[in-house]
């Protein structure tokens, strides 16, 4: 992430706040303005209560997401669709012993950027923290997200969502009646933050195929207080193991879908221990803004892509706009009623998140939301084009079920009218410069 950060700053692409920021709300409010004005990463230097920096907003937008990796940000979703494949690919040793670190020193939990984000939040709380554990059984790492409410320079409790990784490796440890060591990592590699987000087999280890991604070995340390390694390069490291059999309260939180979360019984971290490099940088996300949510919606895409690729034809891009549980399918139509056929797969091919299925054509740029409207308000009708799947399960945490039920929306041209629906052009609109008749502005 420092490697990111530095390449950044030096191209005039980070916003730096010398003057002090409160980490209770105000950091959090500003944050979310300099998203919303420049989509610009923030560097807050001078932070009430700590002598650590915090770095936000850093991967907020496709773009940025995209230069990690080397792609095109318009072709994300492909890409992300053969990380699968890349757990498996040629490389001898991805993760190595480091040779050289840079200088540790440990501190207490409470030495770092305590923020609270939402309003009504129970306490401070961990949004950017990746955990890296093992499975109990297979010794197979993973990486994964999960929210973490401060206590105590002992304690944090944190949410594991059913059918987590790391929840699974929590309930398998609990049945041999022992705790599971993990570790949060708070300014990981930048490309295993992508990884940890991405739809990987259970059996793959996502720090693995970071390396492989980025095309060279992640160097690893040994943890001071668990048989764990984590990449050296990591800025923070909180070291602890979750107590088996434990569940105590934690939240409210808002969460990334724009609400909050009540308070609930949810894993108990014991934190051993906290390394940090001497000029730390801790890195905040905010959560439900870009940079938490882009990763997921990447995530669900890719998965929606990879699985209609494999069973129809003609499946060109997927995205998930304005929000996850939208997902809009552009195709190249093959046959009368493809879209229909496409919209019902992606049901099966993603049962959480497909709450509404809009499929377009490849005229239409599906990461434009007032384009994609403009398709369903001039290609579809209501009575025909759309259908409403009713009482089908949803989102995993929707007791009231809110969230069941599905909206499939054809928005491709009628089909045999194609030339009817072409598009009109302006046949100059792609070589006319600005700066040629509006010099200055």
């Amino acid at each position: 992430m420092r490697e990111f950060v530095r390449k950044l700053e030096e191209r005039g692409d980070v916003l730096r706040v010398d003057r002090e920021v409160d980490p209770a709300h105000e950091l959090a409010a500003v944050t979310q303005l300099a998203q919303k004005k420049w989509a610009k990463p923030v560097l807050f230097t001078n932070v009430k209560g700590t002598r650590f920096p915090v770095i936000t907003n850093v991967y907020s937008t496709r773009e940025r997401l995209g230069e990690i990796i080397g792609i095109d940000a318009g072709d994300f979703c492909r890409q992300w669709s053969k990380l699968a494949s890349l757990g498996t690919s040629e490389m001898k040793e991805p993760l190595v012993p480091a040779t050289e670190m840079p200088p540790y020193e440990e501190v207490k939990l409470s030495d770092l950027p305590l923020i609270t984000y939402s309003d009504k939040d129970g306490a401070a709380y961990f949004t950017s923290a990746m955990f890296i554990a093992k499975d109990p059984e297979t010794g197979v790492g993973n990486l994964s997200y999960h929210r973490s409410m401060y206590i105590n320079d002992g304690e944090l409790r944190c949410r594991l969502a059913p059918r987590h990784h790391l929840t699974i490796y929590h309930e398998k440890a609990e049945k041999m009646g022992k705790p599971l060591e993990a570790a949060m990592l708070i300014g990981p590699p930048a490309h295993a933050f992508l990884t940890a987000a991405a739809p990987l087999p259970y059996d793959v280890d996502e720090l693995e195929v970071a390396a492989r991604l980025r095309g060279r070995p992640i160097a690893m340390r040994k943890c001071n207080h668990i048989d764990l390694e984590v990449p050296a390069e990591t800025e923070v490291v909180i070291e602890g193991r979750f107590l088996p059999n434990e569940r105590r309260p934690e939240g409210p939180f808002g969460e990334f879908m724009g609400y909050y979360v009540p308070v609930g019984p949810n894993a108990v971290f014991e934190v051993l221990g906290v390394t940090v490099r001497k000029d730390a940088l801790f890195h905040s996300i905010l959560c439900g803004s870009p940079e938490e949510v882009l990763t997921l919606e990447l995530s669900v895409s890719a998965n929606i892509y990879q699985r209609l690729s494999a069973a129809l034809p003609g499946i060109v891009n997927v995205t998930c706009q304005p929000f996850v549980n939208h997902a809009i399918v552009q195709i190249e139509p093959q046959f009368e009623g493809h879209a229909r056929q496409v919209m019902l797969a992606t049901i099966g091919a993603e049962p959480i998140w497909a709450k509404q299925i809009t499929v377009v054509d490849t005229d239409v740029n599906i990461y434009s939301m007032d384009d994609v409207q403009w398709a369903i308000l001039t290609r579809c009708r209501p009575d025909k084009d759309m259908m409403i799947i009713p009482e089908t399960p949803s989102f995993y945490r929707d007791e009231q079920k809110d969230h069941w039920g599905r909206l499939l929306v054809d928005a491709t041209k009628p089909w045999g009218r194609e030339a009817e629906f072409e598009r009109k052009r302006l046949r100059l609109a792609d070589t006319v410069r600005s700066e040629d008749w509006f010099p200055g502005r």
